[in-house]
């Protein structure tokens, strides 16, 4: 019997987590789509890409039965807000969605509401925090951690040992090499070169990264 799944995000990240999901069902049928959930009131009852906006938030908690539920929001600071809210109601359940053609150890460990886009590559012993977002053709080494509600965007290779804290944006086509650690919070630019430790809630771009400016801790 198919599992009944909640996206949560209809806008480009919900719509590519149901095209992942798609391609899981295909290899092995799992999931069933109820629908999206999107605060954003112009979008409800309407359809995209063959999948109905149910409603906002409220709507999975006024449900009464156990549901299946991912968090598709790229922004950090909405994504933790939106899932600290629904974990307190025990009837919703995160799960992780991973693309068929992700490579990937069974030595490594993953939180939950995981998402994994296709042609990534994750060796071993990696441990993976809750809601972490991992687009296409990423690669991660040997004992690295990436801490809850990091996102890392297009091709970006991360090499072993490596520790990136809460909440970072790892830009498209970045590279940290190995033993490094990025604090919290942390963007780093498209293309930059992580070759020093980088301070937490800062920008950093360039070859090799620096920090180019702090901003304030996310609530």
């Amino acid at each position: 019997m198919l599992k009944d799944l909640f996206i949560i995000g209809a806008g480009g990240v919900g719509k590519e987590v149901a095209w992942i999901v798609e391609e899981i069902n295909s290899v092995s049928p799992t999931w069933n789509i109820v629908g999206f959930i999107d605060d954003n009131k112009d979008l409800h009852d309407r359809t995209i890409n063959g999948v109905k906006v149910l409603g906002g938030i409220e709507y999975l908690l006024n449900l009464k039965r156990k549901i299946y539920a991912v968090c598709a929001i790229a922004d950090y600071k909405s994504r933790k807000r939106i899932v600290t809210k629904l974990e307190r109601y025990d009837h919703i359940e995160f799960v992780n969605i991973i693309h068929p053609s992700v490579y990937i150890s069974k030595t490594n460990h993953l939180g939950k509401g995981v998402i994994i886009y296709p042609g990534c590559i994750l060796t071993t012993n990696i441990k993976i925090g809750d809601h972490v977002i991992i687009s296409p053709k990423c690669g991660i080494g040997h004992e690295t951690f990436i801490d809850d509600f990091v996102t890392l965007l297009w091709d970006v290779n991360v090499a072993g040992n490596v520790v990136i804290n809460e909440g970072c944006l790892i830009g498209s086509g970045a590279t940290i090499i190995q033993n490094k650690q990025v604090g919290k919070g942390v963007i780093i630019g498209a293309g930059a070169v992580v070759v020093d430790d980088i301070p937490p809630h800062c920008t950093a771009v360039g070859v090799p990264a620096k920090p180019i400016k702090f901003h304030e801790e996310a609530k």
